[in-house]
Order: C-alpha cells, then sequence, then structure tokens
C-alpha cells in the first residue's frame, strides 16, 4: 500500500478546506443564529405573541418621541419635574400610589395592594418576594397574597410551600383563546371536574420574612349552576363550608386568624370555576405575583373587564406592575413598533379593567448573546428598551429601566460571572441573589420617587374642603361569605 500516496491526498483535503474557510470566513454572520429564533432553551413564547409578529411585524418605527420633554400635567396638587425620553421615570403617574402610602406610613390607615405580572423573571416568587419584603419592612403587612390553586413553579418557590392533586383541569390565557369560563386575575381558571377523585391544594407558610404565617385564607371562586359543592378542610376541627357560586365573584374565608397550612378538598365542585386563595392580614402593604413562564405581556388584554373590575372590587389594586421581555427578544426585526402599538393597547385596557389603578413598567433586563465567540449584551436589547419606554410615555405610565440600572451595556456577562454570581448561565435569568439586587433596584428607584412625592406635597397648596353627599353603593358582581 503507498501510504504515503494516501497522506498527501490527506494533507491537500486539509490544506483546501483550511483555505476555503479563510476565504468564507468574511461571509459568514456574526452571529450564528437568526435574529428570527430565541437561543434560550428556558424560554417559551406565547400565542398571542407569534400573532402579532406575524400581523404587525412589518411595521416601522416613527420616532417622535425620543426628543421631545414630558411636561406634566397636575394630579392632586403635585406636579413632578419635567423629564426628558432618556431619563424618564414617569413618576407623575404614581401619584395616587404615592398617596395610599403616605396616609399608610402617617396615620397607618387602609392598605395598599399591588399586582405584580411578570414572566419566568418572576417566576417561583423570584424578585417579586424581595420587593414585597421590602415593601412590609417600611410599611408593614403580612402574608404572600394571592396563590393560584396550582402552579408550575410551585416546587421552585420558597415564599411558599405550595401543593396540588393531579386531577385539576387548568385553563390559561397563554395556551386558552377561548376559556370556558373567564379568567381569574392570576390568568388562570381552575376546575375540579374529576368526580372520582378529590381535588385538593395545599399551602404551608415558610419562615420567609412577613409570611411565616397564612393570614386570613380566603377562596376566590366563580359563578356556576352547581348548588351541591363544598370545601372541606381542618383547622383544629374538620370543617365542612359549601360554595354559593351566585355571582360573577365569590369569596370563601376559611379563618378569620392565621394558619401555618392548609388543606383543602374540594368535593363536588366540578363546573365551578376557582381562581385561587389569598392571604393577608389587611394591614400594610400586600403584593400577589402573577408570573407565566412564556408571557410576553400581550395576554393580558384578553382579561374580561367586568371579571377583573369584580376583582378590583374586592382586593382594589393601588398598582399594577409589568416585568416582560425575556420572551419578547429576538423575535422579529430589531423594530419592535408592533410590539409597542400592542402593550400601548394592553396598557390601556388594564385601566379599563382596574379604574383608577397607576401602572409601573419594568423594561427588559440586559441579555448576553455569543458574537465572534465572545458574550456581548443582544443586540435586540436596547431596540427593546427603548420600545416598552415609549409604549410607557404613550400610556402614562411609569417606567423602571432595569437594563441601565444593572449596568447597561455587557452587565448581564458581569453578574454571571462575577464571585458570587448573581445570574445564571443562560446569561438571562437572574438566580435568588440576582434576583434579590434587581428586586432592591426597583424598590430602590420607587422609594426615591414618593420620597420626591412627599417633599412636593408639603408645597402643594390646600384644596378647598369638597360636601359630598353620602351614598351607598352596591356591587352585585360581588359576594363574599
Amino acid at each position: 500500500m503507498n501510504t504515503s500516496k494516501y497522506f498527501f491526498q490527506s494533507l491537500a483535503v486539509v490544506v483546501v478546506s483550511t483555505l476555503s474557510f479563510l476565504a468564507f470566513k468574511t461571509f459568514l454572520p456574526k452571529k450564528l443564529f437568526s435574529e428570527d429564533i430565541a437561543s434560550s432553551k428556558n424560554i417559551v413564547v406565547d400565542s398571542l405573541l407569534l400573532e402579532a409578529i406575524a400581523e404587525d411585524g412589518d411595521l416601522k418605527s416613527e420616532d417622535t418621541l425620543t426628543n421631545i420633554t414630558i411636561d406634566y400635567k397636575i394630579t392632586n396638587g403635585v406636579k413632578f419635574p419635567t423629564e426628558t425620553f432618556e431619563d424618564y421615570t414617569g413618576n407623575q403617574y404614581l401619584v395616587t400610589f404615592f398617596e395610599k402610602l403616605f396616609q399608610l406610613e402617617t396615620k397607618k390607615e387602609g392598605n395598599v395592594r399591588i399586582a405584580y405580572f411578570g414572566d419566568s423573571m418572576t417566576d417561583g416568587d423570584l424578585i417579586v418576594k424581595d420587593f414585597r419584603t421590602y415593601l412590609q419592612e417600611k410599611f408593614g403587612g403580612q402574608g404572600v397574597g394571592f396563590v393560584n390553586i396550582t402552579s408550575e413553579s410551585a416546587s421552585s418557590r420558597s415564599s411558599v410551600t405550595h401543593e396540588f392533586s393531579g386531577n385539576w383541569k387548568t385553563q390559561s390565557y397563554l395556551k386558552v383563546k377561548r376559556p370556558s369560563r373567564a379568567f381569574g386575575v392570576n390568568g388562570h381558571v381552575f376546575f375540579a371536574n374529576d368526580t372520582a377523585n378529590v381535588a385538593w391544594v395545599k399551602y404551608k407558610a415558610t419562615k420567609t420574612k412577613f409570611a411565616s404565617e397564612l393570614p386570613r385564607p380566603t377562596l376566590f371562586y366563580g359563578s356556576s349552576s352547581n348548588k351541591e359543592g363544598k370545601v372541606i378542610f381542618v383547622a383544629g376541627d374538620t370543617i365542612v363550608k359549601k360554595l354559593t357560586p351566585n355571582n360573577t365573584l365569590n369569596t370563601l374565608t376559611l379563618s378569620e386568624g392565621s394558619l401555618k397550612n392548609l388543606k383543602v378538598n374540594f368535593k363536588k365542585a366540578d363546573s365551578i370555576p376557582i381562581y385561587g386563595f389569598n392571604f393577608d392580614d389587611g394591614k400594610g402593604v400586600h403584593v400577589d405575583n402573577f408570573s407565566n413562564r412564556g408571557n410576553s405581556g400581550l395576554p393580558l388584554g384578553s382579561f374580561d373587564i367586568n371579571t377583573m373590575r369584580a376583582f378590583h372590587v374586592k382586593l382594589d389594586y393601588d398598582l399594577i406592575v409589568l416585568q416582560y421581555g425575556a420572551n419578547v427578544l429576538n423575535y422579529g426585526t430589531l423594530d419592535y413598533t408592533w410590539y409597542e402599538k400592542r402593550m400601548t393597547k394592553v396598557v390601556n385596557h388594564l385601566k379599563e379593567c382596574f379604574p383608577g389603578v397607576a401602572i409601573l413598567i419594568v423594561s427588559t433586563a440586559d441579555k448576553s448573546t455569543k458574537y465572534d465567540l465572545e458574550m456581548k449584551t443582544d443586540s435586540a436589547v436596547v431596540p427593546l428598551n427603548r420600545a416598552q419606554k415609549k409604549y410607557a410615555i404613550k400610556s402614562e405610565a411609569s417606567f423602571v429601566n432595569m437594563y441601565t440600572l444593572m449596568g447597561g451595556d455587557g452587565s448581564m456577562v458581569k453578574w454571571v460571572e462575577e464571585v458570587p454570581s448573581k445570574a445564571n448561565k443562560d446569561y438571562t435569568h437572574f438566580n435568588h441573589r440576582g434576583a434579590k439586587e434587581a428586586a432592591n433596584l426597583i424598590f430602590t428607584q420607587l422609594n426615591q420617587g414618593y420620597e420626591t412625592y412627599k417633599a412636593l406635597r408639603k408645597k402643594k397648596k390646600p384644596a378647598a374642603p369638597i360636601k359630598k353627599d353620602s351614598a351607598i353603593i352596591k356591587n352585585d358582581s360581588v359576594n363574599e361569605e
């Protein structure tokens, strides 16, 4: 066998291949994957996002906001200083929320409630848990707030131990366009439709600060023609309580006090829409975490107005926080006009669902992608961030720029690589340490706005007293037992 012949043939193939690669290298893309495909295996996408891209993905931005100065109108006698697009916070739109905090802090009166909507960044109560703690440290309040019947992140949630039977039927606004019954404020509706086996749910308090008990456990459920439904639970003795699903939204308080743990069996409750349990002491600040992996924020536009207003009558939200972005990056072009347009409608829809509520938009965090074998800020982060700021301005919502607060360009790489790390190796999601810092960044900006509000409040002229006739407002869409 002529081995030298084969050796030189093989060498020639290697040389030709190398030269071919070097010749074509300049034509290869710097980024190995298309902008149209998300790179993180931990990210899923809701169907409304895909529809929006298909319908509005070719919209082009008309840049009419980045060079303007935002001059605010007086609200309740208070006016925040003008802002530019770059430094926009929109604290003016939080005046009613700040006033509620002020009354709570100075007179110890009333309570404040926040609905925190997010995606996988807030999964397992990440960020929200610490945000809740910071607020409760300053303003008081006990309890984790509203908790679903079932949850994909129950096993990873440290603020409450949450278990449930496997026979619940679940409908989510990420997967179902037309639910058999309206979604709850958590974007879900649950049914105990297994008549052969009892459906159950169990909650247990943890050692989390301000959540070491389950205060005043209250079940939220919808209307049904089924009048036979019951819940059975143990609170010293075994207690049976009947469900009366007469109205759009009904509540059943299982205990006026606090429990350490609670297991509830649902008997003959098929066809009754069940939404979840609320745990709060009715004082201070309460923050509900409504996180859904894969959520772009667009599904919130599918909320039924009447059902949401029924929730609002009971829970009385003062602020809604929207933290989205991880599932929107890298879909379509780098022009996010389509998302800006759709989310402006979503925010306005939420204001219709929850009259008088203030809205706070938390932008996408930094995310890193490999370019030329080096991890760098993804090219979609800044365009998406600016689109989020634009729809915040257009819809008169406040804005927290998480991208800049965490350090801006290249910050995710630093959060991942520093010791100890603050983010996961997917260069997208925070770990528990990073989530706590992210919560602190959000709380700090919010608190700075509140302190500025208090200073501005001192300067305002007292309004003339307005006499109002007393009136009794009856809302028959809500039933409480």
